[in-house]
């Protein structure tokens, strides 16, 4: 039930940050934080990361229903045992939905954080869930998972 309740509220959050970007935001265009460094910016991105494949919304939206059922998979065969392993793919499942949302009403991904000074593309909050679940799904992979426990031969 916590799993649940934990990826209804990464997608409430992702959902609440869109609306305020559209209805603040977009009017703007872009609202600087730190100038030249850090802005809210409105973008509409119809690709995935760094706006590779524009224009491919069947695409991603039968990439993400597939993503999606993977960890459904996944955790009904109890195949994940540690919490980190769980909450990574409760993060990616969140943000995954949460783009996968704004794919399927509006026609593209509301994108916001924009950090100009390094001139990285522009992305939002369901991005952030899916890299850091992403990196912490790597970590438990390679740490935590029981088949990367070492066994002793001796």
């Amino acid at each position: 039930m916590l799993a649940i309740l934990s990826v209804f509220a990464m997608i409430a959050l992702d959902q609440l940050v869109k609306y305020w970007t559209i209805t603040v935001v977009k009017p703007a265009i872009s609202i600087p934080v730190i100038q030249n460094v850090f802005h809210f910016t409105y973008v509409e991105n119809r690709g995935a990361a760094f706006s590779i494949l524009q224009g491919r919304k069947l695409f991603f939206v039968i990439i993400t229903a597939v993503v999606l059922l993977m960890i459904l998979y996944v955790f009904r065969k109890g195949l994940i045992v540690h919490a980190a392993g769980k909450w990574a793919l409760l993060m990616v499942a969140g943000g995954a939905i949460g783009n996968l949302i704004d794919r399927i009403l509006r026609g593209f991904v509301v994108d916001v954080f924009d950090f100009c000074l390094i001139h990285f593309p522009v992305f939002n909050v369901a991005d952030i869930f899916v890299v850091c679940g992403g990196f912490l799904f790597v970590f438990y992979i390679l740490f935590q998972h029981p088949s990367s426990e070492k066994t002793d031969d001796n």
